[in-house]
């Protein structure tokens, strides 16, 4: 059964056209309130008395406000408790479901997008994304009349005040208890979005001397040249104020970035494998969950290891799916997504970050010492725009550009096409040897796919 509304995270649009308007998403949060808290109370042990309850949290977007108080509405329609907690970053909301014991846990965002674009994704009790059967269950939903509950059945709403200082608290106790980050000082890129309150104040409780940027909300500013998708602001702000690290999350806190006191950009991979060789050392990574885009050169820097490497789709929640098929405890991505299963159930920028620090720490090294060994091969991605409903694979062009490339690399490298799960967008990666000849190809297949689709 093929999705209509959920993408790879949630469902995602510009707001003000479907699907993210205001009554679709209390459409939307009726149909997750009758799905997730009846029939799946995803803890199973509710009575017939007890009144089911979700959380929902946002980032900072201006459009935040009237998805959050449609899907209050569509919850409360439903019978179901609402917990507010505001701007508090996504993974936030995961950890605090479970800590709550809730039946599932809403968050309003769209990640690194722009601020008027919007989204909104759901938790499961124990804090971890959706299967896709409950997403599909819930689509059902939304298309049936929408129903409401007697006055004494309807929910009810409440601000939960403490929410940001307890997450603060749960960050800090993934950090080794017999280590600080004294004496160093830190640039915490916020990105304007919903970790702005929180990253500060976890740094600095563990010692460090933090500048904050992005951390200037309007509704309008979020991942706006800042945040782990614009690193460019996170690497003057380094080196402008002689810091030793600098850290970026990006709108909803859950993908991380670093540059280090010489402003050298270090991607999810690269922080992957600072991570891994640290855990290396003590036997405790049997091997690692990567995607499609991860780069050939961490790939067999993990095989000199003698760490396993497995390649998931693109998406953070593929990549959960094979760590606990493998039973592996770190996998993510390339873009920055990065899951550490033994400290939290999701990816999280925040503590992907105090992990690469305790690496660091224990090793004494910076980073760049413990990427030394790391060779990364030169990757060019490219997005090309696609208009709806257009047929990428069929186009006898873009067909013949990536097998010509193929063809070129000889094995050395790898073409990867493939649609963005967020966006109307194709993205064309090409990776090899050689940077000149990677540009090239990617180039040459992005022109193409421009020519096929008019832009």
């Amino acid at each position: 059964m093929s999705r209509k509304y959920f993408g790879t995270d949630g469902v995602r649009g510009r707001v003000g056209a479907a699907p993210i308007t205001p009554e679709f998403v209390m459409r939307l949060g009726y149909a997750a309130g009758m799905t997730l808290a009846h029939n799946r109370g995803a803890r199973g042990h509710l009575q017939e008395s007890d009144r089911p309850a979700v959380l929902i949290g946002k980032d900072t977007r201006i459009s935040g406000y009237m998805l959050e108080a449609a899907l209050e509405a569509g919850f409360s329609a439903a019978g179901v408790d609402v917990m507010l907690c505001g701007p508090l970053p996504t993974p936030a909301v995961a950890y605090l479901t479970r800590a709550l014991r809730l039946q599932a846990g809403v968050v309003i965002s769209a990640s690194h997008n722009p601020y008027d674009d919007n989204g909104i994704k759901f938790f499961s009790a124990q804090g971890t994304k959706l299967p896709d059967e409950v997403e599909l269950e819930i689509e059902a939903r939304i298309d049936q009349p929408m129903g409401c509950q007697e006055s004494a059945r309807l929910g009810r709403a409440v601000r939960i005040a403490d929410a940001a200082g307890r997450y603060i608290e749960f960050c800090k106790s993934t950090f080794p208890n017999d280590l600080d980050l004294r004496g160093l000082k830190i640039v915490v890129d916020c990105a304007h979005g919903a970790a702005y309150h929180v990253a500060p104040a976890v740094f600095h409780e563990l010692g460090a001397e933090v500048i904050s940027i992005g951390t200037s909300p309007n509704g309008l500013n979020i991942n706006d040249h800042v945040g782990a998708t614009a690193p460019d602001s996170l690497r003057r702000a380094v080196l402008e104020h002689k810091a030793a690290i600098g850290v970026a999350v990006d709108g909803d806190g859950d993908r991380l970035m670093m540059v280090d006191a010489d402003g050298r950009l270090y991607d999810g991979d690269m922080l992957l494998y600072v991570i891994a060789r640290q855990l290396a050392k003590q036997g405790r990574v049997p091997g690692m969950v990567g995607t499609l885009m991860s780069n050939l050169g961490f790939e067999h820097a993990l095989h000199r290891l003698g760490i396993g490497f497995a390649r998931a789709k693109v998406g953070d929640r593929y990549v959960l799916e094979m760590m606990q098929e493998k039973d592996w405890p770190i996998g993510g991505e390339n873009s920055g997504h990065i899951i550490c299963l033994d400290k939290h159930t999701t990816g999280d920028g925040i503590i992907a970050a105090l992990q690469v620090l305790a690496a660091l720490r224990k090793g004494g090294e910076t980073l760049a010492q413990s990427c030394a060994d790391l060779a990364m091969y030169p990757q060019k991605l490219i997005n090309v725009r696609l208009p709806l409903g257009f047929d990428w694979k069929a186009d006898p062009g873009i067909r013949e550009a990536a097998e010509a490339a193929e063809k070129a690399l000889d094995g050395s490298g790898r073409v990867l096409l493939r649609p963005s799960g967020t966006e109307p967008l194709l993205r064309v990666m090409v990776e090899g040897r050689a940077a000149e000849e990677v540009m090239r190809h990617a180039e040459a297949i992005a022109n193409a796919a421009r020519a096929a689709t008019g832009n």
